[in-house]
């Protein structure tokens, strides 16, 4: 399997769903609202360049500032098209000729209003106002207002339209697999009693699994004392009854609450529980590493320890590990603060930017493995970089995978730590670092390859 072509789902396939008046509405409130938060963004860098230019080449003459605010214009639109095009509008469609000359059209009639609102606010506060810099912005921001609309516009009705305009539907992206738990694949249960016989026999909880390979699970844990009880006796209690053989590995990392003595008194009492202590808190990269170089089934989930996932959610990831190399979860209503969504969201487009990983939750911490992928290639990273290597080698050398969506429950207990500065400039450090890393052995295998031919 490891040598099978990737199989992608996500953006392969389209269905018409019928929308309510009432939801059609509250989507497009929030396209809105979307819209809005990427021309705030846009305006930051527009006004950023026109004010970096002034500064640089101080000027009062308005031909001047018109030839600034071209080039700062011109930045905010290169912005505007990435963000508008993924995230405003959703629109997934491999970009094409077309679809760029109707946005350099919009931009182009956008550029000729903002620059005439301009000209014409520039000699009308001329002579009101005598500073250079408070003039060209209160011009710029006239400017600014006037071509919101058209922008807006433009790119829901032409530019973006087959994402954004039917009469009364919605097109919605919704991948080979179900998006949502009520959807889900009836899973396939195995009956180790029908072995060696062609008569059907009856399925009952004593001889039907939902695999016959045998599973490890791995719960990165830190400071978790108020959960991590109840998670281990919930899995226990749950795959009991789906997994004929399995292990429940907790690494904690370092926990400086009473998380390792609760551990321990459960592994005393069930041989199916194992732990793995850091003496001090090493990341969750690592603790993730620990996990998966201890595993000695075939197949390796991992989850938070933290509750914010149900257990029982896994069971349709079953009947897809039988395809494919990986089934990846992804957050259905994610739960988190805003701050760390927008981190999510920010981070997934420079790991598509600069790997082309076409996931949707590249960091859910609901994921199946095939185990054998972990004892074949080595994992380098050791802190919130982790996700993203696994998924980029899956990629890299031909594993296939799948994603299911799952539920993401609020936290009750606990502490998030992934928002941390400190956590996200490891995470951008190792990003640069191994992106060229992983880029020169690409290039020298390459190498390699058109030197045998």
């Amino acid at each position: 399997m490891a040598n099978a072509p990737e199989i992608q789902t996500e953006d392969e396939q389209l269905q018409d769903v019928v929308s309510s008046p009432v939801r059609s509405r509250y989507a497009s409130f929030w396209q809105i609202v979307r819209f809005g938060i990427v021309g705030i963004f846009n305006t930051a860098v527009d006004v950023l360049a026109l004010n970096l230019l002034l500064w640089r080449f101080p000027t009062h003459n308005a031909n001047f500032l018109l030839l600034y605010n071209l080039v700062a214009y011109t930045l905010g639109a290169l912005n505007s098209y990435v963000l508008n095009k993924y995230w405003t509008f959703h629109y997934r469609q491999a970009i094409t000729g077309s679809e760029l000359l109707r946005f350099v059209s919009i931009n182009v009639i956008g550029i000729v209003c903002n620059s005439s609102i301009l000209w014409i606010a520039a000699r009308i506060f001329h002579p009101l106002i005598a500073d250079t810099i408070l003039w060209a912005n209160a011009s710029k921001f006239s400017a600014i207002i006037g071509t919101t609309i058209i922008n807006y516009l433009g790119m829901r009705f032409w530019v973006f339209a087959a994402k954004s305009q039917e009469s009364g539907r919605k097109r919605v992206l919704i991948p080979i697999e179900a998006t949502d738990v009520q959807k889900r694949p009836k899973p396939v249960y195995i009956n180790e009693a029908s072995s060696g016989t062609n008569q059907a026999h009856p399925e009952t909880e004593e001889n039907a699994f939902l695999t016959s390979q045998s599973l490890s699970v791995i719960l990165p844990a830190y400071n978790e004392e108020a959960a991590i009880a109840g998670m281990l006796h919930t899995v226990i209690a749950t795959l009991t009854p789906w997994v004929q053989h399995f292990e429940v590995i907790v690494v904690n990392d370092g926990s400086q609450d009473n998380t390792r003595t609760i551990v321990e008194d459960i592994v005393v009492t069930d041989p199916r529980v194992r732990i793995i202590n850091h003496h001090v808190n090493q990341g969750y990269g690592a603790a993730l590493v620990s996990g998966f170089e201890a595993v000695t089934k075939d197949l390796v989930f991992f989850m938070d320890s933290d509750g914010q996932f149900d257990i029982s959610d896994l069971e349709p990831f079953f009947p897809l590990i039988e395809i494919y190399n990986a089934v990846l979860g992804y957050r259905i209503d994610r739960r988190d603060t805003w701050v760390r969504k927008l981190n999510a969201w920010g981070w997934k487009l420079l790991v598509r930017s600069i790997f082309g990983l076409r996931v949707r939750d590249v960091d859910c911490a609901f994921k199946l493995y095939c185990a054998d992928f972990f004892r074949k290639h080595r994992l380098e990273t050791r802190g919130a970089m982790i996700n993203t290597e696994i998924l980029y080698k899956l990629k890299r050398f031909g594993y296939t995978y799948t994603q299911l969506g799952v539920r993401h429950l609020p936290r009750r207990s606990g502490r998030a730590t992934g928002a941390k500065l400190s956590v996200i400039m490891r995470a951008f450090r190792e990003l640069f670092i191994y992106a060229w890393k992983w880029h020169r052995e690409e290039q020298k295998e390459k190498s390699r390859k058109f030197a045998r031919r």
